[in-house]
């Protein structure tokens, strides 16, 4: 005892490391663990010097190097910080948060914690702390309190780790000085170029740059030109600026193309092992898309008594792509294929992608098999898994299987296909019966002229052949997972929990303002989401309910950890039919063959990769979808100007998002666009509402507006409320070719009664009724009388106006909001919902009798034309003073002798009966009543593309 107690005196502290073992296995001369360097500085309670820290660990001279290295290695991972003095601190000790920054288009940005990610704990960098970094660098963050809106504010103190090392962007020549600007909008700095750096591009070229000096509080970051892409609008760069903007990986290494260089064209007899099956003459048939390149899946059903076989035939990729070599490595590092339109990005050479792993027609491929025998009720009874050797007997599309399943064909494969069919829809009733989700959606396909941009898009129609490959696929897919999950091998799944607390709340808040409920309480399962989606479908506002549903929900991962599939209502769920493209089916593949072969898969850490493969998941999706929106911003500017019809698609705090109808592009309606007024944003109504008129517009409102601007710099397209609003009765200033929307269409008729996906062209009317004034909608009860003595003065017009009772209306000169409540009973009406008022045609020489007050019919009254015409002065009313003003009498005016008739004047009218000019009352100063004509402009189109500060 005694002799032991000696021993451990004698043991020098670097000894006592208690992960020593673990050391020894990874180098031949380990340093003191982390966490044993951790314990001694929690130990001693104060900050250390290196030169402490390495003489109380023992450290000798010749590793003084490798220890600071670890010491640095530590301070990148967030671990310690090391001062300004140059100790060494525990950085739990120093209330820092180690985070990663995600930087906003508007300058400011958020530190997103490592351990709180996905949480909402994010912590508000403002611009000026923004300025050190840039989007995706690793810091360290001291919260410094709540900024004006409430949100936790924080203080950069430490940049761990620059995440850009190159971007892309464009570059351009400012007052002697090369600067690139980059093309992604989370950055907010421009890259100085050093002198002789610019690469020989010229002004306005995009091009790749090396960032030399990463930026700081007083200095932008410093770069040099590596790569000139070319000019902005040539075909194709805005595929290559957005690979380097998301860093997507697109160019395979050396190692990696020799590798499936040197991978076999054919199957080669000697690679046909014991247990591989021969499916060669079973007649498996591939079903894809007519644009479909590499076909990962074939499939084949036949009847067995009450029930059916069903055999899907999966592409081997395991066999060719062994763990560790070089196209493992690739494609690990891409996760998963990119599909832009016109071309991909694969995750597996060519070689591999569309030749020996692609099960082309009339070939020998190695597969994967899942053999499931099906009841009558949907249900797989049993199934086994098995490599095997195919042939192929037809590459059909869901086109032509659908043509043959409704006209019949003389093809061999027919029967085939009507036994899959048969199939299709026995385990259609069992998912209805399980309770999936299912929404009815419009996907849209680019058509594209020669020069590569788009001609037009159009709807992608989903017919019964889609949905019988995707129920195969799920069989397949929900068999794996079990196969995996009774074996006890741990696997990647594919994990989508249920909606959120606050998620849930703000969907039940919804579907309360349209008389809807969703069952299942605080934990709805999804046969309860799939009966809402069924009891919604036909609806006008089904699209708008589908997508609340949709938003409620959480995404998908790839995650060790099973917690089921919340919109497929199943249990277990895995990936294993596309191993071509998506990283964790292979692993799935290599998982299955280990089990069958009684071992075990060990890839790494399951979790990181779960984590790895979701992010190239989600980064795939932003590259597709930024690609998109260019080309639907490119295909926008030559239709500026024009009018088409669209609902709203998403609300915001700086706006509403319109997506037009039968053209299916999107843009917004800036908040300074909706009208005169203070517009608050409404979450919970999912809704933007006027603070003093209570227009409001809502998710799924349809709106008239018109294309103003498609700027390629940010891939917006912005779109201008058009109002209903009277025309001019004479024609004169529209045939001058005006593009300012008008608040009426010609003839009365609305301006959303325009067909989506058309342009609006005005059309004339000469009747009377056409022409008659316009009764301006009252704002609601409740808001104050304007002051007296500052309205104008009455104006005589030339029809009578019938005129509801209603409270005073406010101006409307200027006004760029949606109409207004008619009545004091519809205080608040969507702005899809409001109507002008109805103005029978009466004798245009009778005066106005009404019952509301003599200040209501100044403001309501206009002349046919909705301005001011010219004629004869008039005595005008007299101004009372109580600054009330009588209506004056209309007096006819006779033509001179030999006049022609105006024939933009209806015959029931005459030059002679136009308004009489108005008077400017005696000792108030009057405006004269601005004309909203094409010739001068309004304060709508001046503020067009003018934003509010920080409404973003």
């Amino acid at each position: 005892m005694a002799q032991s107690q000696k021993k451990q005196k004698k043991l020098s502290l670097r000894d006592q490391d208690p992960f020593l073992e673990r050391e020894k296995l990874k180098y031949s001369n380990p340093l003191p663990s982390r966490e044993f360097i951790m314990q001694i500085l929690a130990e001693q309670g104060v900050p250390l010097f290196p030169d402490e820290l390495a003489q109380m660990l023992s450290i000798l001279g010749d590793e003084q190097a490798f220890f600071e290295r670890r010491l640095r290695a530590m301070g990148r991972d967030g671990e310690i910080i090391i001062n300004r003095k140059g100790a060494v601190c525990v950085a739990q000790k120093l209330d820092l948060i180690r985070c990663k920054v995600s930087g906003h288009r508007d300058g400011f940005g958020f530190a997103i914690p490592d351990e709180g990610e996905g949480r909402g704990n994010d912590i508000f960098l403002p611009e000026r702390e923004m300025k050190k970094v840039m989007h995706g660098d690793r810091v360290m963050v001291r919260p410094s309190g709540l900024d004006r809106r409430g949100r936790q504010e924080g203080k950069i103190v430490e940049v761990l780790e620059h995440a850009v090392t190159k971007l892309v962007g464009r570059i351009q020549h400012e007052r002697g000085v090369w600067v690139v600007r980059p093309e992604d909008r989370r950055i907010n700095h421009d890259v100085l170029i050093e002198p002789g750096g610019d690469g020989g591009a010229q002004d306005g070229q995009v091009v790749m740059v090396d960032i030399l000096q990463q930026p700081d509080a007083y200095h932008q970051p410093v770069g040099r030109v590596a790569e000139v892409l070319g000019n902005y609008a040539d075909p194709g760069m805005e595929i290559e600026i957005a690979l380097r903007k998301h860093d997507l990986p697109h160019r395979f290494p050396g190692d990696a193309l020799e590798q499936a260089k040197a991978t076999p064209k054919k199957v080669r007899k000697k690679d046909w092992t014991k247990d591989r099956v021969d499916l060669r003459d079973l007649p498996l048939v591939t079903i894809d898309g007519e644009t479909a390149r590499d076909f990962d899946d074939a499939v084949y059903a036949e009847k067995q008594g009450k029930g059916f076989r069903l055999v899907v035939a999966i592409a081997d990729v395991s066999f060719y792509v062994q763990p560790g070599d070089a196209l493992d490595r690739e494609a690990l590092t891409r996760g998963t294929s990119v599909y832009f339109p016109r071309r991909v990005i694969p995750m597996l050479p060519e070689a591999l992608s569309n030749g020996i792993c692609s099960l082309n027609p009339d070939v020998e491929r190695m597969c994967m098999v899942c053999d499931m025998q099906i009841n009558a009720k949907g249900d797989v009874k049993k199934y086994k898994f098995y490599p095997a050797v195919m042939q192929s007997k037809a590459r059909l599309t869901y086109n032509q299987v659908w043509d043959w399943l409704q006209n019949g064909t003389d093809h061999p494969m027919l029967p085939h296909v009507q036994d899959l069919y048969a199939l299709f829809k026995i385990l259609l009733t069992a998912r209805g019966k399980r309770g999936a989700i299912e929404f009815d959606s419009i996907e849209t396909q680019m058509i594209f002229n020669d020069k590569g941009k788009i001609e037009r898009i159009v709807p992608v129609v989903r017919n019964d052949a889609h949905r019988l490959i995707e129920e195969c696929m799920l069989a397949a897919n929900v068999c794996s997972a079990d196969f995996l999950q009774k074996n006890g091998h741990k696997a990647l799944y594919r994990v989508h929990e249920g909606p959120t607390d606050e998620k849930l709340e703000n969907l039940r808040n919804y579907l309360r303002l349209v008389s809807l409920t969703l069952g299942g309480g605080d934990k709805p399962s999804a046969k309860d989401y799939g009966k809402l989606a069924e009891q919604i479908h036909g609806r006008p506002d089904a699209p708008v309910l589908q997508t609340m549903l949709l938003r409620s929900m959480q995404q998908a991962v790839y995650t060790p950890d099973n917690a089921g599939h919340f919109g497929l209502a199943y249990e277990a769920y895995t990936h294993f039919t596309s191993p071509i493209r998506r990283y964790p089916d292979l692993l799935v593949h290599r998982a299955i063959k280990a089990v069958l072969k009684g071992e075990k898969y060990k890839p790494g850490k399951w979790a990181a990769l779960g984590v790895h493969c979701s992010m190239t998941e989600r980064r795939a999706d932003d590259a597709s979808r930024d690609v998109e929106s260019w080309l639907k911003t490119y295909y926008m500017r030559d239709k500026i100007g024009e009018v088409f019809q669209g609902k709203i698609s998403a609300v915001t705090s700086f706006g509403v998002f319109v997506l037009l109808d039968n053209v299916y592009v999107e843009g917004l309606v800036h908040i300074s666009e909706l009208g005169k007024d203070y517009f608050h944003f409404k979450k919970e109504l999912q809704a933007i509402i006027g603070e003093k008129s209570g227009v409001q517009y809502r998710l799924g409102d349809t709106l008239t507006v018109k294309v103003m601007s498609a700027n390629l710099e940010n891939a917006q397209v912005e779109f201008a409320l058009v109002r209903d609003e009277q025309s001019p009765a004479g024609g004169a200033s529209e045939e001058g070719g005006s593009t300012k929307p008008s608040r009426r269409r010609r003839g009365g008729q609305s301006a959303g009664a325009a067909k989506g996906g058309q342009p609006v062209a005005p059309s004339i009317s000469a009747s009377p009724e056409a022409a008659a004034p316009v009764e301006p909608v009252s704002k609601p009860a409740g808001l104050p009388a304007p002051p007296q003595g500052r309205r104008r003065p009455a104006k005589q017009p030339s029809a009578p106006v019938v005129r509801e009772q209603a409270a005073p209306p406010q101006p409307t000169s200027g006004r760029r909001g949606a109409g207004k409540p008619e009545s004091a009973a519809a205080a608040k009406p969507a702005a899809s919902q409001v109507k002008p008022a109805t103005e029978p045609a009466a004798s245009p020489a009778a005066p106005v009798k009404s019952s509301r007050p003599a200040s209501n019919r100044q403001a309501g009254a206009k002349s046919p034309a909705g301005k001011p015409q010219a004629g004869p002065k008039q005595p005008s009313a007299r101004t009372s003073s109580q600054g009330r003003s009588q209506p004056a009498k209309p007096v006819a005016a006779t033509p001179p002798a030999g006049a022609k008739p105006n024939p933009s004047v209806p015959p029931s009218e005459s030059p002679g009966q136009t308004k009489p000019a108005p008077r400017r009352p005696q000792g108030r100063r009057s405006q004269p009543p601005q004309a909203e004509t094409p010739s001068q402009p309004t304060a709508r189109k001046r503020g067009a593309n003018k934003r509010r500060t920080g409404e973003e």
